[in-house]
């Protein structure tokens, strides 16, 4: 089936389904505005274009044909090479898709998005095999036959055991392309960030301490990470204090403090904001999900 032969967007399953699939068909340039990051084990697989994918603290060229698999909670954007147009499909798994598995299974199916590199370039048989699998899904999706939601099902886990048995076995053969040596500085830089969240950070004192412009930081950052240098460094915060509302039972004027939030009042409208909903809340939400 011709991808041609699809509208320009599909979507299977609800916010609260363990699987969630879309496809994405986008003309001209694009890149993501919203800030991204989830309990979902993302794999996204790129069928035409070239994208721009950070992830955690590197930065990847993803080509058409690459898989690329996002670890539970990784903060991850995608944004434009300068190429126009480009056509993916993403798959959203909740950790509890995985209960129905064996250990073993599970553990198997789980080690790609875990490793250190999340690009996954296959060779042509892997990606002839991965397309049948997608094209086949996206059929079902748009003309929803009887029983298309087990097909879909069924299609998605051939794919996640793709996936797995590449990382298993061919790890060697996905090659990463050399980053720059701004790619190099601002990956320090990010990385620094995530392991100091708790710190004050400005960006004047890490272009200080990196030996780089103060401008110049602040239009790097954005242009290797997709995401501003005050905005990633929120996201990180707010991502430690979910962590934290989720496991421990400190308040939430605590949980701003170990979070890096010297303005509490500041701590709550970026919570609300980036978690749609108010730090009690979604402490609450949270615990009602453990109880049940």
């Amino acid at each position: 089936m011709p991808l041609r032969q699809l509208p320009d967007r599909l979507q299977f399953g609800e916010p609260k389904d363990v699987l969630r699939a879309e496809f994405d068909r986008r003309t001209g340039h694009y890149s993501m505005t919203e800030n991204h990051y989830h309990r979902n084990y993302e794999l996204y697989y790129l069928f035409s274009g070239e994208r721009n994918y950070f992830i955690k603290d590197s930065a990847y060229r993803v080509l058409a044909g690459d898989l690329v698999l996002i670890d539970s909670n990784a903060v991850h954007k995608t944004s434009d090479l300068g190429i126009p147009d480009h056509e993916r499909v993403v798959f959203y798994f909740e950790p509890r898709y995985f209960d129905e598995y064996t250990e073993s299974e599970r553990e198997l199916l789980l080690a790609p998005f875990t490793r250190d590199q999340p690009l996954m370039r296959l060779n042509l048989q892997e990606r002839h095999r991965a397309e049948e699998l997608l094209h086949s899904l996206l059929a079902e999706l748009r003309d929803r036959p009887p029983g298309y939601r087990l097909h879909i099902r069924h299609m998605a886990g051939e794919l996640l055991l793709l996936a797995a048995r590449h990382s298993g076995e061919r790890t060697e053969r996905t090659p990463r392309d050399e980053p720059t040596p701004v790619q190099r500085k601002v990956s320090e830089v990010v990385r620094h960030i995530n392991g100091h969240f708790a710190e004050p950070l400005e960006l004047g004192g890490l272009a200080r301490r990196f030996y780089i412009s103060r401008s110049h930081l602040s239009r790097t950052f954005k242009e290797v990470t997709g995401f501003g240098f005050a905005e990633y460094i929120n996201i990180t915060r707010i991502k430690e204090a979910q962590r934290l509302l989720r496991e421990t039972p400190y308040s939430v004027t605590r949980v701003s403090e170990l979070s890096g939030f010297d303005n509490f009042s500041h701590f709550g409208k970026m919570f609300k904001r980036l978690s749609g909903l108010a730090p009690r809340e979604y402490r609450k939400l949270n615990r009602r999900r453990e109880e049940r």
